[in-house]
């Protein structure tokens, strides 16, 4: 569901890209194995859903240092999931910076925008998300 060419946002030495042919597979299943939500997931998985997402790369100097990717039917909601910066680049707001260019992406302004966490609720609500209690029902044999 591409409509346009790839985009890109440049602060200093970081990039962050919504090109897919940029991102470290292997980078993001490291990243994503350190933490709670994602903890053995599959590679395979991994990459289904980074076929199935849009993508944002964080870079620095050329090397990928964050993820987050954004699932959307494209007219009524967008999930924001898989939210990660590398611990050496964390404390330099690129988290904050990360979620402000997936909220402004062209493709995810479509009504409700959703993410699910158990932390960093903080940095979220300044993005105007509310906590909300809900279960998500886990299909047989999920991680």
């Amino acid at each position: 569901m591409r409509y346009g060419a790839a985009m890109d946002w440049i602060d200093g030495e970081y990039v962050i890209s919504d090109d897919k042919r940029r991102l470290n597979l292997e980078e993001v299943c490291r990243l994503l194995g350190d933490t709670y939500w994602a903890k053995g997931r599959p590679q395979s998985v991994i990459e289904r859903s980074v076929a199935n997402s849009i993508c944002f790369g964080v870079y620095f100097q050329g090397t990928q240092v964050g993820f987050a990717r954004a699932v959307t039917d494209g007219a009524t909601f967008t999930w924001i999931a898989d939210v990660i910066v590398s611990p050496d680049h964390r404390g330099k707001g690129l988290g904050k910076w990360l979620m402000k260019c997936v909220l402004e992406h062209p493709e995810l302004q479509n009504g409700k925008q959703v993410l699910r966490t158990l932390d960093a609720h903080g940095l979220y609500e300044k993005f105007g998300f509310e906590r909300m209690e809900f279960m998500l029902r886990k299909p047989p044999g999920e991680f």
